[in-house]
């Protein structure tokens, strides 16, 4: 549950790059400063937009500081800015609440239609949050790599290791707490979390796993191989995958769809839980928006029910059932 310490000062607010939203954002905006008396900071083409209306908004060069400057985020858009929002905060991450200005819009429950009563809510404090799970992902350089620099990132949804446009398998050594798997000859590989279990992973054949499981979710890409199926780690394991060195050809990693790095041949993954995790703000709790989310979004398990069977009349349907415990006859 949220409550503040004290009430909010600085929001960071952040919009999705449409014109169509413009005009949302400039409202949402006048609410924030004028009536809850807010100081709001955006991003630079955002503060740009809302000079040219008339509208002065502060705004950021350097995201390394704003999680000690940030009280609460506000997000206009759909899941992509949420990611967008996770590569901002490298440690901790305020309080963040999403409106629906997208397409799918899994991980945003609240309605922009509503965003004066809501953002009161919010600002009472009391609400349910989730925290949601993050992972940390490491690129390690093999020992003639060592001219490319080891990279660090934060991912909410999934860390992917795949073939790129290589027209050979990837091959990939997975080891779990160093000790060694199997090696995957497939497209690639998918590390996620509970979270992004309903993303990438999903489409690749992974189990859906409520948001507040701590688990790493393991699945193959086109796994080259009939008995190779995703499995799911908990939270407190560290995996890593290695390019193999007697691979065919490197691979490629990215970071919730972003950062694309190059692996070569001896180059390695590591990814575990991330110590920072993002709390978002429920509209009812973490259950009732997950799986109003699957059924919004995915119409999950959504098909016409089973007619009933047709009533009989009563001599009929009396001459059809047996007695309960008859004899009958051989």
């Amino acid at each position: 549950m949220l409550v503040w310490n004290e009430r909010p000062r600085n929001v960071l607010l952040l919009v999705k790059k449409s014109r169509e939203i413009m005009s949302t954002m400039l409202e949402a905006a006048t609410y924030l400063t004028q009536v809850e008396q807010l100081n709001v900071v955006v991003e630079q083409f955002v503060q740009n937009e809302a000079l040219a209306n008339g509208m002065f908004l502060e705004s950021f060069s350097n995201a390394d500081n704003l999680h000690r400057e940030i009280d609460l985020v506000v997000c206009l858009g759909g899941d992509g800015l949420i990611l967008h929002a996770s590569t901002l905060f490298k440690t901790a991450v305020p309080p963040l609440i999403s409106f629906n200005l997208g397409s799918l819009g899994f991980l945003t429950p609240f309605d922009f239609a509503n965003f004066a009563d809501e953002m009161q809510y919010v600002l009472e404090g009391s609400c349910l949050m989730s925290l949601r799970m993050r992972l940390n992902g490491r690129i390690t350089r093999g020992k003639g790599n060592k001219s490319m620099k080891d990279r660090e990132f934060q991912v909410l949804n999934e860390v992917v290791i795949d073939r790129g446009s290589s027209p050979y398998l990837s091959n990939l050594d997975c080891f779990c707490d160093e000790k060694y798997i199997t090696t995957v000859q497939a497209d690639g590989i998918i590390m996620s979390t509970p979270t992004g279990s309903t993303a990438y992973s999903m489409s690749a054949g992974g189990s859906m796993v409520h948001p507040s499981v701590p688990a790493i979710l393991f699945t193959p890409i086109c796994p080259h191989s009939l008995s190779f199926r995703p499995i799911v780690f908990p939270d407190a394991a560290t995996l890593r995958v290695d390019v193999n060195v007697e691979s065919r050809s490197h691979a490629w990693a990215s970071f919730d769809g972003k950062f694309r790095q190059l692996l070569k041949i001896g180059d390695g993954l590591v990814v575990q839980m991330s110590l920072y995790p993002i709390p978002t703000i429920n509209k009812t709790d973490h259950t009732g928006d997950w799986f109003g989310s699957l059924d919004r979004a995915f119409h999950f398990n959504n098909r016409p029910y089973q007619k009933p069977l047709e009533e009989k009349s009563g001599e009929e349907s009396e001459a059809e059932v047996p007695e309960e415990n008859a004899v009958t006859d051989i």
